[in-house]
């Protein structure tokens, strides 16, 4: 591992395989079998999550009520071992009210804070079905988190969720003393389209000048409107979990416009500049549809001096930390992702 302050580093070598060596080159890859480039430790849990994808409908506004419905099934209950709160907190205009699901407050203490927002395409998803692992992340680092319950597109577009989630951040930050919480160690955190929030959020906070943020932690984000739409990606990038289509859906949904256009407002990743943004860790699997940009985001924080962390995981498909948490690899991605957090946080 690098260890220098700004650091992009791979948890095997980046161009170590042809298919690995084509992302670098922009070059297509003709694969007949998607698990022919995943990593072998993956491969029973890739395999399961492709029979459940081709299970389900494609992404469009009709079926979306029953995706979500269906999603619920997989939740889990919050940790009963984990204390932990509802809040209704000010909201901005349009929510009056936004939904916080605070883990492990201690008022007696300062320690830092995670604002986390879950994952789910900008479309799906749910801060209260990922109370367990926000618990769990608590504990961990013995820190506070609070999820946010931020509005979901098509029925709310960008304007509306980052607003929630800048509403939670000021909340947060505003009431420090109340939850134990050090201002100054403040942590944004979410995964896939909760990494993209993030991301957004960050740049939120930096333009606005209120809120400063210690560090933005973004696990495969959901950066540019442009992947699989006006880009194209080789055939064996995004093949497993998240792809193409279901990528033009959520950002369609999210921008409230076609996605990969002119226009960049809500796209993360095409930011006009990312001067002043936190330092950050991002990570992502090789043949996750979101490498490029990924890498690509990577790049521009470290040109602009922003102290930053890539790990890019060779053979390893969209979520695969979480479907197939108990393998080698994805013990050594969390680990890896908890180090930066616990630097962050103090």
């Amino acid at each position: 591992m690098i260890t220098r302050r700004n650091t992009v580093f791979a948890l095997g070598a980046l161009a170590a395989t042809p298919a690995l060596a084509a992302i670098q080159h922009k070059m297509p890859v003709t694969r007949k079998n998607p698990l022919d480039v995943v990593n072998p430790e993956l491969r029973p849990a890739a395999s399961q999550m492709m029979a459940m994808i081709a299970a389900m409908p494609q992404y469009s506004r009709e079926a979306l009520p029953a995706m979500r419905a269906n999603a619920v099934k997989w939740a889990k209950p919050p940790l009963a071992t984990v204390p932990w709160e509802k809040r209704l907190v000010p909201g901005a205009p349009g929510n009056p009210a936004i939904t916080l699901y605070c883990a492990n407050v201690k008022p007696d203490r300062r320690r830092g804070a995670i604002l986390y927002m879950h994952g789910g395409g900008y479309v799906g998803g749910g801060a209260f079905f990922e109370l367990d692992r926000a618990q769990s992340l608590a504990v961990t680092l013995d820190c506070v988190v609070i999820s946010v319950e931020y509005r979901l597109a098509p029925e709310t577009t960008f304007t509306g969720s980052l607003e929630d989630n800048y509403a939670a951040l000021s909340w947060l930050y505003r009431n420090a003393s109340e939850l134990g919480v050090d201002r100054s160690r403040i942590v944004l955190l979410g995964e896939s389209a909760g990494g993209g929030h993030a991301a957004l959020l960050a740049v939120a906070a930096r333009d606005r000048g209120e809120v400063p943020v210690a560090m933005q932690c973004l696990v495969y984000p959901m950066l540019d409107d442009r992947t699989g739409t006006t880009r194209a990606v080789p055939g064996h990038i995004g093949a497993i979990g998240w792809d193409s289509k279901a990528n033009a859906f959520g950002w369609h949904s999210f921008l409230g416009r076609r996605p990969g256009g002119p226009g960049t407002a809500g796209v993360p990743g095409r930011v006009a500049s990312v001067n002043g943004l936190p330092p950050t860790w991002i990570g992502v699997g090789s043949i996750d549809l979101f490498v490029d940009e990924d890498m690509d985001y990577a790049r521009r924080l470290l040109n602009a001096a922003i102290p930053t962390e890539l790990v890019v995981v060779p053979g390893a498909f969209h979520g695969f930390d979480l479907i197939a948490a108990d393998t080698q690899i994805a013990k050594r991605f969390t680990e890896t992702k908890i180090g930066a957090l616990k630097r962050a946080l103090g």
